[in-house]
């Protein structure tokens, strides 16, 4: 059993414990940010009911258990469980941050630190307290309102337009352009692909200002592929809040071959894109208040 008290002994490197994972899901034909956790809820800290965000979300939803329920160590102790001999815990990183002295002189500076703590799910423990447990509450994946409320809701919303077959935002423009909602196999395409556009438009100078977007770049080149990374991941984040399916999500085949190249050359671009894109959500939602510990890669926020 790993535990916290056992990770001194370990060498850390958390970027590379976190793309690792991912990696090995890209090379068996998984996209980990796909909605993986339907049947099994997104994931959430049993006694908190606080859920996990950014990278978390797919660290933990990706381990297939039937409730993505999961507890620290100690939360299990508290409660009077134990950790099943044999089963191993699964990191939840955040950003911590540090007050130092700046070389040769008295001034300070903060420095920030990406940790991890453990945490294992409840099908790894015996005697949880069946009370303690939370029913599982599914959504319907064919909430179209709620679908349509996203959108509807978002501040500093740009303009949607509908004029021909094709799906794209302009930077230039501040304009989303979709085909008709009658030409999508159904309307559950049409909602996950507008999201995808809404990500991409959180990144205007107005918004996020995020250079991926602000920035002129091509198919191919780096800033292009992270940004659909964002975007991307962003967008399965919407589908995951408003309980629509991901079935016909776009362009996860054309570009997981050049995520796998990056991924495997960059330890870091997992974490930061995911995190980009929960800003993108948090913003779409107007969501002010969460709990930064969470808030994984955000370059600028720590806690």
């Amino acid at each position: 059993m790993t535990t916290q008290s056992s990770q001194t002994n370990i060498k850390q490197d958390v970027f590379s414990i976190v793309t690792n994972r991912i990696i090995e899901q890209l090379e068996i034909g998984k996209v980990p940010w796909r909605q993986p956790w339907k049947e099994a809820g997104p994931p959430i800290n049993m006694l908190t009911g606080r859920p996990y965000r950014g990278i978390n979300v797919f660290l933990l939803a990706t381990l297939g258990y039937p409730h993505n329920l999961f507890l620290t160590l100690k939360q299990i102790n508290e409660l009077g469980g134990v950790v099943k001999r044999g089963e191993h815990s699964c990191p939840v990183v955040f950003w911590s941050q540090k007050e130092v002295a700046k070389e040769g002189t008295e001034e300070k500076e903060t420095k920030r630190i990406l940790r991890y703590y453990s945490v294992f799910n409840i099908d790894q423990c015996l005697h949880i307290p069946e009370e303690k447990i939370p029913e599982l509450h599914l959504n319907d994946n064919v909430l179209l309102s709620t679908c349509e409320a996203v959108v509807e809701n978002m501040p500093q919303k740009p303009k949607i337009q509908h004029k021909g077959q094709e799906a794209y935002y302009s930077p230039l423009k501040d304009v989303i352009n979709m085909p008709k909602l009658q030409t999508f196999v159904d309307s559950e395409a049409y909602y996950t692909t507008l999201y995808h556009e809404l990500v991409h438009a959180t990144g205007h100078e107005s918004r996020l200002n995020r250079d991926t977007v602000t920035k002129p770049s091509k198919p191919g080149e780096e800033a292009y592929s992270e940004e659909e990374l964002i975007a991307q991941i962003g967008a399965c984040f919407l589908a995951a809040q408003s309980g629509c399916s991901l079935k016909h999500f776009p362009n996860d085949v054309a570009y997981i071959q050049g995520w796998l190249s990056r991924l495997k050359g960059d330890k870091r671009l997992l974490l930061f894109a995911s995190s980009k894109a929960q800003r993108a959500v948090d913003f779409i939602l107007n969501n002010q208040l969460h709990d930064v510990r969470e808030d994984i890669g955000n370059e600028e926020t720590a806690g």
